[in-house]
């Protein structure tokens, strides 16, 4: 395979960085030294450059303003956004829009799709059922009456839900035993958010739906729907992660050339250099991983497996890789990483919120050996 980037996924690679480069890593209050939320709401500023740059339409096609690019270009995007820790939704939102686009009916795409590339529209996610290890489908339940849908469950950890228009929620259909996708409006009767505050600080929403109703066009019922939108923000969360981890170890690189014992560099010391080689390692792996589950949910390629397959190795690697990098750097820092000036630890408050986002290596590797026996190879 060939992993050489296009003109138009470099192209947007370098729109991004120039977006994220005036951003802060420390705009807001660190989660160390905060009771509550550090912000009430996402970086709205960021949101509009973003807009301006027609970040938020890569994915979207032409006839909705987008410029109608992939998964891959979506993943460069994110590890750029992670290495500033952009306090945006812009996974969550390009994820659900391009699902509505490629499943959702025409009335729903022409109401959404162009708002949402332009950032009028902000969408979510509720991927995390409920309580973060079941299948987030199975949390709620959905029946249809006439032209209506009824919702009832609970869906935890919905990123952004305070502040999204939307939110996009799994459930399983009472009716034929399918998945199905609901589009929840803020505010929508019988839908009540309860405030959850993540390890970065951030503030979650605890989604509960008591027989909400839905019009039949804001249900998204096409078979594998809910499976291509739980890769994707699989995969783009590991792109997260990827970027995260690489700007820790530059970090690292950067602190350790320079923080001298015995009159020495502590980087020239083979215990340190050691250890930063192992974590480089891990961050290739985690490279690799990713933009193989990438290619496979863009290009829909076959294999040996399904693409979730290749999503299950990305999660195994970016889920243990990230963890380990962070805790390499806080090691290398030494007190310094502590410090509340310094921006170390809010990047091991963002990569422990990643790792627990993708679930545990074990589950990872027990599912890929569900599909491995299911798929026997040769």
């Amino acid at each position: 395979m060939d992993f050489t980037f296009t003109e138009e996924q470099q192209a947007a690679v370098e729109a991004a960085r120039g977006v994220f480069a005036g951003v802060a890593p420390d705009g807001v209050p660190s989660p160390a030294l905060t009771a509550g939320a550090v912000a009430d709401d996402f970086d709205r500023a960021l949101w509009t450059r973003l807009a301006d740059a027609d970040v938020l339409s890569l994915l979207l096609d032409a006839r909705h303003g987008g410029a109608g690019l992939d998964a891959v270009a979506l993943c460069l995007v994110l590890r750029e956004s992670a290495k500033v820790l952009a306090r945006v939704p812009l996974l969550e939102s390009t994820a659900a829009a391009v699902t509505v686009q490629t499943y959702g009916g025409e009335d729903l795409r022409a109401d959404l799709l162009a708002r949402a590339g332009r950032g009028e529209l902000v969408l979510t996610v509720a991927a995390h059922g409920r309580t973060g290890h079941d299948s987030a489908e199975l949390a709620v339940s959905a029946r249809q009456e006439g032209d209506t849908w009824v919702l009832d469950g609970l869906q935890t950890a919905v990123p952004w839900a305070q502040n999204a228009d939307f939110v996009l929620a799994p459930a399983l259909s009472s009716g034929s035993g399918r998945s199905v996708l609901a589009l929840v409006p803020h505010g929508h009767q019988g839908a009540a958010l309860a405030e959850q505050i993540s390890t970065t600080g951030e503030r979650l929403g605890e989604l509960r739906l008591d027989s909400v109703r839905l019009p039949a066009r804001h249900v998204i019922d096409a078979d594998g729907a809910w499976e291509w939108l739980r890769n994707l923000l699989a995969t783009g969360t590991c792109a997260l992660a990827l970027g995260l981890g690489e700007r820790v170890l530059a970090m690292t690189s950067a602190y350790t050339g320079k923080r001298e014992q015995f009159g020495f560099p502590v980087a020239t010391f083979q215990a340190v250099a050691v250890q930063a080689a192992d974590r480089y390692i891990d961050l290739r792996a985690m490279e690799a991983t990713l933009w193989q589950a990438a290619w496979r949910i863009s290009s829909g390629a076959g294999g040996a497996l399904p693409a979730s397959g290749d999503v299950a190795v990305a999660k195994i690697w970016a889920s243990e890789g990230v963890r380990r990098v962070a805790q390499t750097a806080q090691h290398l820092h030494g007190g310094f990483g502590a410090d509340t000036d310094y921006a170390l630890h809010r990047y091991h408050a963002w990569a422990k919120h990643l790792e627990l986002s993708l679930g545990p290596a074990a589950a990872h590797e027990e599912a890929l050996g569900d599909l491995l026996a299911a798929h026997p190879l040769g």
